[in-house]
């Protein structure tokens, strides 16, 4: 599976047109089906809420933004003047038309042009190098505003898969964890409004953060591994677990946002006594159950990663905004303990995948990513099934839970950052070899 394709005279052949027709094509056919499946269940499907970017008031005002910044990457300084400055003046404009007409202050509309306009003019008129690159930014932008579009709908149909919940089940496993979930909700409230409202902006910006990594990494022009690809990979593949396991989170299930759905009002000043007979609870039809795996978590984590390779000011960004987001998610009651161990082993996951990829496949990452996939679904199986013992014998599942993650971890980094000299960095790049050039590669006659 390391082996590397080598092209041979005579039998070369560019499949990347065909990747690229698949990929839009598959892209499509998921949008039109998750709109077809909101229009006829009454919810705001991902192609109406892109119309609304266009014409309407954007579902959000960073989002559009933060596509638009990707799409700069593919464009000379000049261009990038130009895009920027239109989709500046023409969102001033929208906006002004819209608040004096009584709708909210908001902005978006222009960068959702822009970003068209780009991708239209630079696949009529452009040639070469230059049309390849602003057309890879503009799909790479594109891609990030249709993933939340996606995602958006996705909650609903959570909502809709996922009547009953298994809260009882996580809340328990999170025994074995010392239920943080409680005691941050606790240090958030005593960090007062403004505590509060740092945490607020920080968790709810995180895709903004996420650009600004990306962008550093993508300054000089495209490398082969970036923030967004691994940022867009969590995305599709996490919210398929909301399915297998849906959980609304302790302020809903154990909290007073749970609208008499609640177990009891708990969260976050009395830890409720163990329940050793837990089974799936009826819940409402609007709150999404998006929090097994936590992918909060493991998109922070994946920000932290990838800034380690900036200046100081982007680790210390990266850091920052890992913390926070982890303190956020506990603090708010949107997750427990064992969400967070899931997302995060998610992440490194999906990092391991894709990161160095001129490394090839060799048996250093099939054994990340095989084991990071085994300890993904044992993790889970362990919650739903085994959480009565693990709430039982904290002091024997809890040291195991986050060795396991322990584990994970430190066979990510023998293979990606330990030192070159040590014996770590030699036992995490077993099977790995550097990929070579075909002419290399050829034998010499």
């Amino acid at each position: 599976m390391d082996e590397v394709a080598v092209a041979r005279p005579g039998r070369s052949v560019d499949r990347s047109p065909t990747l690229v027709a698949g990929g839009v094509l598959g892209v499509v056919a998921a949008l039109v089906t998750v709109q077809l499946l909101a229009s006829a269940q009454g919810f705001q499907g991902p192609l109406e809420s892109l119309v609304r970017d266009y014409v309407l008031t954007p579902k959000s005002a960073s989002v559009p933004w933060a596509g638009l910044a990707l799409a700069m990457v593919g464009l000379t300084s000049r261009q990038r003047i130009v895009a920027l400055s239109a989709a500046a003046g023409i969102d001033v404009s929208v906006a002004a038309v819209r608040y004096a007409a009584g709708g909210p202050l908001t902005v978006g509309n222009g960068a959702t042009w822009v970003l068209t306009a780009v991708g239209v003019y630079a696949a009529v008129r452009w040639t070469g190098e230059q049309r390849h690159s602003a057309l890879k930014g503009v799909a790479l932008g594109a891609l990030l505003i249709l993933a939340t579009k996606f995602g958006d709908a996705w909650l609903q149909i959570t909502i809709m898969a996922g009547p009953m919940v298994l809260d009882e089940y996580a809340q328990l496993a999170d025994h074995a964890l010392g239920n943080p979930s409680w005691h941050m909700g606790q240090l958030v409230d005593a960090l007062g409004s403004v505590g509060y409202g740092v945490l607020h902006w920080v968790y709810i910006e995180l895709p903004v953060a996420a650009i600004a990594v990306a962008i550093y990494q993508l300054r000089n022009g495209w490398p082969p591994h970036y923030l967004v690809r691994t940022f867009v990979l969590i995305g599709l593949v996490g919210p398929i677990f909301y399915l297998l396991f849906p959980v609304v989170g302790p302020i809903f299930a154990f909290g007073t946002d749970g609208q008499g759905f609640q177990a009891g009002n708990y969260w976050p000043n009395f830890v409720p006594t163990p329940d050793f007979t837990p089974a799936p609870m009826a819940f409402d039809a609007v709150t999404p159950r998006n929090c097994m795996p936590s992918l909060h978590t493991a998109w922070a984590l994946a920000l932290f990663i990838h800034s380690r390779g900036g200046t100081w000011w982007l680790r210390l960004g990266g850091t920052f905004w890992l913390v926070c987001t982890l303190t956020a998610t506990l603090g708010f009651g949107y997750h427990y303990g064992v969400d967070l161990v899931a997302g995060a082993v998610l992440c490194l996951t999906i990092e391991s995948a894709l990161r160095d990829p001129e490394r090839g496949w060799g048996w250093f990452r099939i054994r990340l990513v095989g084991g990071g996939t085994i300890t993904l679904v044992v993790l889970l199986l362990s919650y739903r099934y085994l959480a009565v013992p693990m709430g039982r014998f904290p002091e024997v599942s809890g040291p195991i839970v986050i060795g396991v993650l322990a584990a994970v971890i430190l066979g990510f980094y023998a293979t990606f950052f330990a030192r070159e000299d040590s014996a770590l960095h030699r036992w995490g790049t077993v099977g790995s070899r550097p990929v070579v050039t075909a002419a290399l590669e050829a034998p010499a006659r």
